[in-house]
């Protein structure tokens, strides 16, 4: 069978894919490389090989000593660049692209929830934030193997892909993974109301307002017990220390 050389819309798509499957899951029996490869006419293999040469220039796995699958091309360089140096754009590129590919709408691909605002600016805009909000969630999950950071809970009704910069204050860094923990939701409202914080060395410190405040069972075990304890770190996309 003659070889055939991958496109930029599909190496666009399996980034995407990259970054929602947890890493220790990249192999050509996982069932969302088997949709994808049907969706694009390419074997199993070839889709968990490409992943793989995509891990080779992520800076995460590097730091942990780990390596992608070498002979990766110069447009799969090109390509990850694109994504990782402007995630806003490329992040709604590839799930319109992937909505094309399924022949699905936006809306029948992600809940968008109700978005009742007439056609026009105002309303691209809102789509564009909620699908780039719900990939975000889909890729930080995956990271940390669907797991919160601080507790181990797995229940992914309760985990959020929390931002370490907030969204509203950074917006080059919105849709960067390494701008993301997951936690439960309420480590997320104590982390958002500055009760608690990751420091540099990735542990967790707990604010003195909530040390000073009366000892009960659940404020002890959610906080006290877990002051200076390290965070479980993602497989890949590690946070940030800066």
């Amino acid at each position: 069978m003659e070889r055939r050389n991958w496109t930029r819309e599909e190496l666009i798509l399996a980034i995407n894919l990259y970054c929602k499957i947890p890493f220790g899951k990249i192999h050509q029996n996982n069932p969302e490389i088997i949709h994808f490869a049907k969706l694009i006419g390419r074997t199993p293999g070839s889709i968990s090989f490409k992943l793989g040469n995509f891990g080779s220039f992520d800076p995460s796995l590097k730091e942990r000593g780990v390596g992608g699958l070498p002979n990766a091309s110069k447009l799969d360089k090109e390509v990850w660049d694109e994504f990782y140096n402007n995630w806003e754009e490329r992040t709604f590129e590839s799930e319109r692209l992937r909505a094309q590919f399924e022949k699905k709408s936006l809306e029948q691909l992600i809940d968008l929830g109700d978005i009742e605002i007439k056609e026009g600016k105002e309303k691209e805009r809102l789509v564009k934030m909620r699908v780039n909000q719900s990939f975000f969630r889909s890729m930080i999950l995956a990271s940390y193997d669907f797991t919160c950071c601080l507790t181990g809970i797995k229940n992914t009704d309760l985990l959020v892909a929390s931002h370490i910069v907030p969204w509203s204050v950074d917006e080059k860094n919105r849709l960067n993974p390494r701008n993301g923990l997951c936690l439960n939701a309420l480590h997320d409202k104590a982390f958002d109301k500055y009760l608690i914080t990751i420091t540099p060395n990735l542990k967790l410190k707990v604010s003195k307002k909530l040390k000073d405040e009366p000892k009960n069972k659940t404020m002890v075990e959610n906080f006290s017990q877990l002051d200076g304890h390290e965070i479980k770190l993602p497989k890949k996309f590690l946070p940030d220390e800066e």
